[in-house]
């Protein structure tokens, strides 16, 4: 039988990476497909960097053509509106584009869809409706699908909401009680690309499986709170007390998530995101379970295959730290250039002139840097330039002690040790700039 050839759209994610990388080694030919691949990710040459959500259909069809395509599978997905990020676009426009491709294409190719579970009348927020609206595009296209709705996906990476719960599970902090008590059936990511093994071996032609939506999660009912129990007795923390959260302090969170959304983060606490754990994660597998005979694999198995190693706990406790850090070092600079230039000029100018600088250097100087102080702080602030900003930081950072120990080596035994703070900032920087990595 000839190697059926399989498109993942969206192969850089949590679901569409291992997806990818699972069907390789089942022995299908899989050309994965995203926007950015880290250098991580670049394991063969059939994963290809496009611009895929800017293609028409005509590109799409071509794609589809060059490769010989038998099964698309498409996870891309965006949790929120923001800058260069747009639901409808992404979930609803490029699925009907991807409609027209796979219908005009000339070959017999099924749609495998990642959705979300849960009904259309329970959907409140655009990252739902969308998603919902592209179900109903795929449901009148004629054209052979499958809508596959998976629950909470745990999986050997974390991203997002799945790296948030490992983070909860690390610290002695629990959610309010009601988002504790919301179901949240889980799904392990291995039955994900089961499935979809399962559907590309059957045949174009097969009925059972013509037109088919299932809810993929395992079947014993589970809560958010049984979900963070299972992460804590991998981690080894179930046994210690906890504190509860505040409510307001997850609107809060959701506030200050969306601000930094805007500045090219992808922060999991998105008021989207509480949203949707407001609503839960609940659907019906037994449809899934009775086609394809795959019995899900429950949280406790699934958990329990990937103990936590030292790795998992560092990427847990550091993860909610990734926020702090950032934004303290913002603060610090924007701050502190602030304060040099418009609270305390003739105190900062006056260290320069009391070390015999030329009049003429002393205010250009006290106004240069604290310039270039504010504006590292604007680059780390920024997702895009945060890399620039960071070594910006360190060699400015650099560059002050190394100067002052030309010019002014006695601000090193200064009382309160200025200098000398250097160091640890430093040593900040460079810890930020090496969990700068979202993927």
């Amino acid at each position: 039988m000839t190697r059926k050839t399989i498109l993942v759209l969206g192969a850089s994610g949590l679901i569409g990476r291992f997806v990818t990388d699972d069907l390789r080694a089942r022995g299908f030919r899989v050309i994965g497909v995203a926007r950015s691949l880290s250098p991580a990710q670049r394991m063969s040459a059939l994963d290809l960097e496009l611009p895929i959500l800017s293609l028409d259909a005509a590109a799409l069809k071509r794609l589809l053509s060059e490769h010989s395509v038998d099964l698309v599978v498409n996870c891309l997905g965006v949790l929120q509106d923001g800058p260069g990020r747009n639901t409808g676009a992404v979930h609803r426009d490029f699925v009907a584009r991807l409609l027209q491709a796979v219908a005009g294409s000339g070959r017999a190719v099924r749609l495998v869809h990642i959705s979300i579970p849960g009904t259309a009348d329970a959907d409140r927020t655009a990252f739902a409706t969308t998603k919902r609206e592209a179900e109903r595009l795929i449901a009148a296209s004629g054209i052979p699908y499958a809508i596959l709705r998976p629950g909470f996906v745990v999986a050997p990476s974390a991203y997002g909401g799945s790296a948030m719960l490992r983070a909860l599970a690390a610290f002695p902090l629990d959610p309010p009680e009601k988002e504790m008590a919301t179901p949240f059936q889980p799904v392990a990511v291995e039955d994900i690309s089961a499935t979809i093994a399962w559907l590309a071996a059957r045949d174009i032609d097969d009925a059972s499986v013509e037109a088919v939506a299932w809810d993929l999660m395992q079947v014993e009912p589970a809560t958010m709170a049984g979900v963070i129990k299972q992460f804590r007795l991998a981690f080894g923390t179930a046994g210690w007390p906890r504190l509860p959260m505040p409510t307001f302090m997850l609107g809060l969170g959701a506030k200050i998530g969306d601000f930094a959304s805007y500045l090219g983060w992808m922060p999991p606490m998105r008021s989207t995101a509480i949203a949707e754990l407001r609503r839960g994660v609940m659907g019906d597998p037994s449809a899934w379970i009775a086609a394809t005979g795959i019995t899900p694999k429950t949280l406790a198995e699934t958990i329990g295959r990937h103990p936590a190693t030292i790795q998992d706990k560092w990427f847990a406790r550091l993860f909610l730290a990734k926020a702090l850090i950032f934004a303290s070092l913002v603060a610090f600079w924007i701050v502190s250039g602030f304060i040099a230039l418009f609270v305390s000029h003739r105190a900062a100018a006056g260290i320069l002139s009391t070390h015999n600088f030329p009049p003429a250097l002393v205010d250009p100087i006290t106004i240069g840097t604290s310039l270039m102080d504010m504006s590292i702080g604007v680059l780390i602030a920024f997702r895009r330039t945060a890399a620039v900003g960071l070594v910006a930081g360190i060699l400015a950072s650099l560059g002050y002690m190394f100067g002052a120990a030309i010019l002014t080596p006695d601000l090193w035994i200064e009382p309160l040790g200025a200098l000398v703070k250097t160091g640890p900032a430093i040593v900040l920087m460079l810890v930020a700039l090496l969990m700068l990595d979202n993927r």
